[in-house]
């Protein structure tokens, strides 16, 4: 196992903490799964199934052999994420026109996001690394999943919030956890920025997306899928797209699937952003070749308020390999379907919703067959408030000639 740099291809061992390649490129890990056999693999992870108390107990840790072979099993910090529910609903699929969907609802882990599948390996492997301080820049669910597994290893979580576009019920989550929230006014990429440029020197381990180990442990999220529809895939997948981590994380996934002969056929995948934050989105409908960033994201799905997301290049190479589409939906159509979404008995956040509104509208184009089997990715639930909290420290943006950031370096002791 090693970690590679997904522009430039430059190698490192699998214990370096870096974020970024010198090159500017994301890291991506890269393992050796020559020696695996599918079939022993398949009664392996169904053993597992029986697990209650141990690590592997979860819908993580369960595929370890993919995931992380070299963490040592008492570096392993878990709560037994994964394991979430998929289910068929009839409501959803008459609301969407595809006769056959299952709604995988990522809401059921313990923070109540898709964000603990990979925060789980994030945080074990710098735990393993001898990291005790964590960071994230967040507009919700990363925040309260960082808060959550820091805590659990007796680590400290520092997290970066807009003072805009915030889903406030994970802001009092991440408080409850113990979070030392760091409040801005910029957007979720200005805080990524400072905390890419700044990590090293404040002794922080940066757990955002940017982190190769984050899309190890998110695409366990397909991993459990295949297993749940006994390895036969359906033929799409249709997720949101934020930050793009989970995109990035289900090609890779279903590249590994496919290489290891756990699946013989890979679904097609779309990627749904909101029309107010949908960068990726006019990339590939337009043919250009490179993402040009939204200065002023915004959509009331405060999850998908993302205007410049950094996992875009890998999110392309899940495109290509998948044959796949993107999509882009208004507000009025996702809280349309978050309705129906919740009224179902299933429930989720706005940005979940976008997948059923982006699998609606799919199916109205012809895009997608109403014949076709497709899996919309709920990534999680929670209420979107925008209010100031106690107990946030202040950060102002500002201009720096030493640093070239917009944050003042020394926020810390403010």
């Amino acid at each position: 196992m090693k970690i590679i740099c997904y522009d430039c291809t430059r190698a490192f061992e699998w214990n370096t903490v870096m974020s970024r390649c010198a090159c500017g490129g994301l890291l991506q890990i890269e393992h050796d799964f020559s020696g695996l056999d599918a079939d022993a693999l398949k009664r392996l992870f169904h053993e597992r199934l029986a697990e209650r108390t141990t690590p592997l107990a979860g819908g993580v840790w369960r595929y370890k052999e993919l995931i992380h072979p070299l963490l040592p099993m008492d570096q392993i910090v878990t709560k037994y994420e994964g394991n979430t529910g998929l289910y068929a609903s009839e409501p959803v699929s008459r609301f969407t026109g595809a006769r056959k969907l299952w709604l995988k609802a990522q809401s059921e882990n313990p923070s109540g996001s898709f964000k603990d599948n990979g925060m789980a390996v994030a945080v074990s492997h710098g735990r393993s690394l001898g990291m005790n301080r964590f960071a994230c820049s967040s507009t919700g669910n990363t925040s309260a999943s960082l808060a959550m597994y820091a805590a659990l290893c007796g680590g400290e979580s520092y997290v970066f919030v807009p003072s805009e576009g915030v889903a406030g019920s994970k802001v009092l989550q991440t408080l409850a956890y113990g979070g030392r929230l760091v409040r801005f006014t910029g957007t979720y990429d200005d805080g990524l920025q400072f905390l890419e440029t700044h990590a090293e020197a404040l002794g922080l381990y940066v757990c955002n997306s940017v982190n190769p180990f984050r899309i190890e442990g998110q695409k366990s999220i397909i991993f459990e899928i295949a297993q749940m529809m006994d390895w036969s895939l359906p033929d799409w997948i249709v997720l949101p797209g934020g930050a793009l981590s989970n995109a990035s994380a289900l090609g890779k996934g279903l590249r590994e699937l496919k290489a290891i002969g756990l699946i013989e056929r890979v679904p097609r995948v779309a990627i749904v952003q909101a029309d107010g934050a949908s960068p990726f989105h006019r990339m590939i409908a337009q043919g250009a070749a490179s993402l040009t960033a939204e200065k002023h994201p915004s959509t009331r799905a405060s999850a998908l308020n993302i205007g410049n997301p950094p996992s875009w290049k890998k999110a392309v190479g899940t495109l290509h390999f998948t044959d796949g589409v993107t999509v882009s939906v208004s507000d009025e159509e996702i809280f349309a379907a978050k309705s129906v979404v919740d009224r179902s008995g299933i429930g989720c956040e706005p940005a979940s919703a976008a997948a059923v509104a982006g699998l609606k509208k799919l199916v109205a184009n012809g895009s997608i067959d109403q014949e076709e089997t497709a899996v919309c990715i709920l990534r999680g639930t929670c209420s979107r408030i925008r209010r100031r909290y106690k107990g946030m420290y202040r950060l102002r943006l500002m201009r720096s000639k030493e640093t070239g950031s917009r944050f003042t370096p020394h926020f810390w002791y403010k």
